[in-house]
């Protein structure tokens, strides 16, 4: 895989008032604070807190491609995003976030943008679940599964 890096220092298209974006997203996989994304994950994701940390290092390091945003003048890391594809032609995208007092800065745009807009699959056909983030995916083409569409559930325990 060749290594995707958003440019950093630019105006940011998705603030309103253009200031210069405090933060840098980057695709480097050795860059990701697992200490970080495994915090927000066993917390505040609805969708993950019953992952233990070993099932979050795991779907990480086993991840085609992971996106952080990172704080440029604290270095922490304040989002992610992570996907898995078949190795061809679809992909699944995964624990998007962005950290509450970091939003309102076009973060969350900007880490979906990268993974699949400015990354190796773009072309791609692009799956996901989400329980309230409906209007960010739509702005990237997401929309209601059409009829040839089906989802197995998770078994319950």
């Amino acid at each position: 895989m060749r290594r995707q890096v958003a440019v950093r220092g630019q105006q940011d298209p998705d603030r309103e008032n253009g200031a210069m974006d405090a933060y840098d997203l980057d695709d480097d996989p050795a860059r990701i604070q697992k200490d970080a994304v495994w915090a927000w994950l066993s917390t505040e994701a609805y969708w993950a807190r019953w992952r233990t940390r070993a099932d979050v290092e795991t779907q990480i390091s086993g991840a085609w491609r992971v996106v952080g945003a990172y704080h440029r003048e604290t270095g922490e890391q304040v989002g992610f995003a992570r996907a898995v594809p078949d190795g061809v032609a679809f992909a699944y995208l995964a624990d998007v976030y962005v950290r509450a007092e970091h939003r309102g800065h076009g973060l969350g745009k900007r880490l979906v943008r990268l993974m699949i807009d400015d990354g190796p699959g773009a072309d791609m056909r692009w799956t996901l679940f989400t329980g309230d983030a409906h209007g960010l995916y739509r702005q990237f083409g997401f929309t209601a599964p059409d009829e040839g569409a089906m989802v197995r559930a998770a078994r319950k325990g």
